[in-house]
């Protein structure tokens, strides 16, 4: 390998972001790059479940929606969320799953712009947000679906009839990292609104939605910000729009007076009109200590980190590359990479099963990316070595051509 053990450890004495490790709960003996897909929880969310669950439910009763704050939740901690996506408070809620947070702003940017009628999304988009997408555009009629392929840019394909652009911060596959003001510029110069989802983004890099003029954004919370499996995702709405919002999923928490129990729907004021239904409130105090951790983070030295890890490991690869018949899609520009790094193989699947055998935990995706997640708060670059190594034998060896590891688990 091209980067000495000596190095890498020298590279984790001088990190300032060493502690946070101690503040994550990890098996013995495992290297986790699968933080991109979810998140390990933080010692303090374990502590945060136990008190809802056998204090605040279990003491509380019901008498917690008020006494500990529950029905607040979705705006304090949407706040709280909002404080690392660049949004200013009353912006952001945390509420539902990203599907159905797709599903809701595609129709308000819909909404938002009449007359238009097409939705303009990336052929190779997250396929949850292609899915939501093709449901709007058929629930609505004359709404069209139009794709871009890799060799398309988005901007190129805006015309008068854009409504709105559907956007990945960073692809999932590749990890390519998009230019969220340069692209929310142009479809603004065309009369279009942006969505952009920020599931591979929030929590791993500083963003700025209000600097960059956006209109609507979504993402989860279990994977770079480790609320849990299943955690609660969010939705941002600029405050410029919200008195036009409108979504079709009038549940009675976007009712402005839930407790009224009015037979007729009025809408809340402000972000609450993307609220539907009842929230998840135990893993919404799981995300609550997730949060709380970030409070001591400076996401400028994580999206360092970040740069520093990945830049790393693809040095350590490039030499198996070209031995084994691999190939690196993520950028090597810094400046146009998230925070994880994937590389193809026809065998990816099998070689990813292998690793996880050996204490490294990576993922695929179909056809045959493997991606591994650097995520700086609880990672060391002597995880990014030691990955590279067991890659490394794993290669020579063949030790991935063993039928147990070709056996395909649900998940992958």
């Amino acid at each position: 390998m091209s980067a000495s053990l000596a190095a890498v450890t020298a590279l984790d004495q001088a990190d300032a972001l060493r502690d946070f490790r101690e503040r994550f709960e990890f098996p013995a003996g495992i290297v986790y790059l699968d933080g991109n897909s979810l998140g390990p929880p933080p010692k303090a969310a374990l502590d945060e479940l136990e008190t809802a669950a056998r204090r605040e439910w279990g003491d509380g009763l019901i008498r917690s929606w008020n006494n500990a704050g529950w029905f607040s939740l979705p705006e304090t901690l949407g706040d709280r969320v909002g404080a690392l996506i660049g949004a200013k408070p009353g912006e952001t809620i945390v509420t539902d799953t990203v599907s159905v947070n797709v599903y809701k702003a595609l129709h308000a940017a819909l909404a938002l712009r009449p007359g238009r009628h097409t939705i303009l999304a990336e052929a190779d988009s997250f396929p949850t947000d292609l899915y939501m997408a093709e449901g709007v555009a058929t629930s609505r009629p004359g709404t069209t679906l139009k794709l871009a392929h890799d060799d398309e840019p988005l901007e190129s394909l805006i015309d008068d009839d854009t409504a709105v652009l559907l956007v990945n911060h960073v692809d999932y596959r590749t990890g390519v990292l998009r230019n969220m003001a340069a692209i929310t510029k142009a479809a603004h110069a065309m009369g279009a609104l942006v969505i952009w989802d920020l599931c591979h983004s929030a929590g791993a890099l500083p963003i700025a939605l209000n600097e960059a003029n956006v209109d609507l954004a979504v993402g989860c919370t279990y994977k770079y910000l480790n609320g849990g499996p299943g955690a609660p995702a969010f939705i941002f709405a600029a405050c410029r729009h919200h008195e036009a919002l409108v979504q079709p999923l009038s549940g009675w928490w976007t009712h402005a007076q839930p407790f009224a129990m009015e037979s007729r729907y009025r809408p809340a004021q402000g972000i609450k009109r993307l609220l539907c239904g009842t929230q998840p409130i135990l893993s919404m105090r799981a995300l609550k200590a997730a949060l709380d951790l970030f409070d001591d983070v400076d996401l400028a030295a994580v999206r360092a980190k970040s740069i520093a890890m990945t830049e790393l490991f693809m040095e350590l690869v490039d030499p198996l590359c070209t031995e084994f018949g691999m190939r690196i899609i993520t950028p090597r520009d810094p400046t146009l990479r998230g925070s994880h790094v994937s590389i193809c193989h026809p065998n990816g699947y099998e070689i990813i099963q292998a690793l996880i055998s050996h204490g490294v935990i990576g993922d695929f995706r179909a056809p045959d990316i493997m991606r591994f997640g650097f995520t700086p708060l609880y990672l060391r670059y002597r995880d990014a070595f030691d990955a590279a190594g067991h890659l490394h034998d794993i290669l020579r060896t063949e030790t991935w051509r063993e039928p147990r590891f070709a056996v395909r688990s649900v998940v992958t």
